[in-house]
């Protein structure tokens, strides 16, 4: 899996709240959801962003409560994937399990600025900052992840497979 975007820059410590406001959580429907993405942290992400778009993080993204709406959220925003120094381990794997690829880079605030254009090569774990002409290694994704990433996530993984 190859993603391709311009990188929208946030801090250290989002928690989940700030990624999808609790206030919205009376609906599962990833559309609905996708309008208020990362509103409380920045009112204009979601009239800014395109299609591919990649979000870049501080450490502990994800922090908070353990809901899935957040990476439902950020996928369903047009999002490709999230690089941060470090996520939460609950979202970690909720990102994964709803579908969401993330990717694990020290110091990617450092590395990446707002408006970077991205190529993220999931099998290699190498990040491509087109903007500075530069490459970062983070931690490739197996092949199996990749996997369920592409089926839409674990729900999906095991529908195809025919396990339900």
């Amino acid at each position: 899996m190859k993603f391709k975007g311009s990188a929208f820059t946030f801090g250290d410590d989002i928690d989940t709240d700030a990624i999808i406001p609790a206030r919205y959580l009376n609906t599962w429907e990833p559309s609905e959801l996708a309008k208020h993405c990362m509103e409380d942290a920045d009112p204009t992400f979601i009239s800014r962003i395109s299609p591919g778009d990649i979000i870049v993080a501080g450490k502990n993204f994800g922090c908070g409560s353990s809901r899935e709406h957040a990476p439902i959220a950020i996928k369903a925003s047009g999002i490709s994937c999230v690089i941060a120094s470090s996520f939460a381990r609950i979202f970690y794997r909720n990102s994964f399990n709803m579908g969401l690829t993330i990717f694990e880079l020290d110091e990617a605030l450092k590395k990446i600025d707002e408006g970077d254009t991205l190529e993220v090569d999931a099998s290699s774990g190498k990040i491509r900052n087109i903007t500075r002409g530069e490459v970062y290694s983070s931690r490739p994704i197996p092949d199996f992840m990749q996997e369920l990433v592409k089926d839409g996530g674990l729900l999906e993984h095991i529908k195809k497979r025919g396990s339900i």
